[in-house]
């Protein structure tokens, strides 16, 4: 996986840690807590890292219950504290290792969270299981925020959440090995090949492109993307529309043969996957890698000098364009306070301090106009993030993008494997057509 959640994780766990800003405790607070009521303050470590496999169970003590995933919890009960001070109220940071499919089990049930913090893609299926509620954003909040991560907080034209983080993928190089950013994909070939020869053996890719034997989907759209293909076409007002798919038309099969060439070449190969296409670039093996920020601080640990760059532009095609991935906070639907969870969500999200302190977490480039001017004009990782990903789209946020994943990784894969490219794009094309189809 490039270290984005496509599908239902495997383990699952429970960790709970509570603030309370009135005093007094729960069920669900953390040992490592404590609190002081007589000066309504209150102080907490960071919540443990879940060790089994249930689920959550809301705190029913708490007024306002968040849960997200382990790594963003500390940042998150720190503001959440200072919510519940100002709002005397009690809220419950909890952590969920399978957050969609937890939140969505619970919400039926009405034991779920109030607000919860996740991918931008996970809309259209939450709003399908009428898991999520719509939310006011004004036209002055809305604008603070970049325009494409704002469109992928909307769902049927209604907003859902309020975005703070957007991510996407682009070219890492080795800089030793590879001096010149290279524009094209013929460049970055010919380059790279030269730094093979001239290594003496030790380094052996090219290109690094996690592949593996079953596809990555998510790699594969940029190719898609340069000949204006891609998965689903849109709608006059901007959104995917799930019965157009377009896997098979002319652009996209023009990006499968690149695809089917590089494999030919040995540029690409399902040998590289999530489980070492990280490890061959740290370690020198390859001038070339696309990946994402949550690749950089491996190489930091590795001592490789890197830049980074926009991804390279495909003869006869134009520049590959990633897909947008956007973080983001949901209201549920079922929300025990639902004006309380607005309040946090529409109020508190958008601050400054709020965003820069979740990009210090996560090193993901700020949704916040205002916040990421501060972080990129400090930090060139972020900008180059950011100008990598300034013209791609929004992943698709519908259900029916659920049935695609598999199908369309497959074929990919399959392609670079020697597999005819159109053949192999119209077989998976009628396969995610049908799985969309039964629902």
């Amino acid at each position: 996986m490039h270290k984005r959640a496509f599908g239902a994780a495997a383990v699952t766990g429970v960790a709970a840690l509570l603030m309370s800003a009135c005093g007094g405790g729960g069920e669900a607070a953390s040992p490592s807590a404590s609190t002081s009521s007589a000066s309504e303050t209150t102080t907490a470590a960071p919540a443990p890292t879940p060790t089994g496999t249930e689920a959550p169970v809301r705190d029913a003590a708490a007024d306002l219950v968040i849960w997200t995933d382990a790594d963003r919890a500390p940042i998150l009960t720190k503001y959440a504290q200072e919510f519940g001070a100002e709002n005397g109220v009690k809220v419950a940071v909890q952590i969920s290792v399978d957050l969609r499919e937890q939140f969505k089990d619970a919400t039926k049930v009405g034991k779920g969270p109030d607000v919860i913090v996740g991918a931008h893609d996970w809309l259209g299926e939450l709003v399908q299981n009428g898991a999520v509620a719509p939310i006011q954003v004004s036209a002055d909040v809305a604008g603070k925020f970049s325009e494409n991560s704002i469109a992928a907080t909307k769902f049927n034209g209604q907003t859902y959440g309020v975005p703070y983080a957007v991510e996407n993928i682009g070219l890492m190089r080795n800089t030793e090995l590879a001096p010149t950013a290279p524009k094209t994909m013929d460049e970055l070939v010919k380059m790279g090949n030269d730094a093979k020869a001239k290594s003496g053996g030790k380094v052996t890719n090219v290109l690094i492109q996690a592949v593996g034997k079953t596809g990555n989907a998510y790699y594969s759209y940029p190719y898609l993307s340069a000949f204006d293909g891609g998965i689903f076409a849109t709608k006059a007002n901007g959104d995917y529309d799930a019965n157009k798919v377009i896997v098979n038309s002319l652009g996209s099969v023009k990006g499968a043969q690149v695809l089917a060439d590089l494999g030919k070449k040995k540029i690409l190969s399902t040998n590289v996957g999530d489980d070492n296409a990280e490890g061959l670039f740290t370690s020198g093996k390859a001038p070339f890698f696309i990946t994402g920020p949550w690749s950089v601080p491996n190489a930091k640990k590795a001592g490789i000098k890197y830049e980074i760059t926009s991804l390279p532009s495909l003869a006869g095609g134009g520049q590959m364009q990633p897909f947008l991935g956007v973080q983001m906070f949901y209201v549920s639907a079922k929300a025990k306070n639902a004006v309380l969870a607005q309040e946090f969500v529409t109020n508190y999200v958008p601050r400054k301090d709020v965003q820069l302190a979740l990009f210090e977490q996560g090193g993901r480039p700020p949704a916040l106009k205002e916040a990421y001017d501060e972080v990129a004009a400090k930090d060139k990782d972020v900008k180059a993030w950011f100008e990598a990903g300034k013209d791609g789209k929004p992943m698709p946020n519908i259900p029916a993008m659920n049935s695609v994943w598999g199908p369309l990784g497959q074929a990919a894969a399959d392609v670079i494997s020697g597999k005819d490219a159109k053949a192999r794009f119209d077989a998976a094309q009628k396969e995610i057509v049908a799985n969309i189809a039964k629902g």
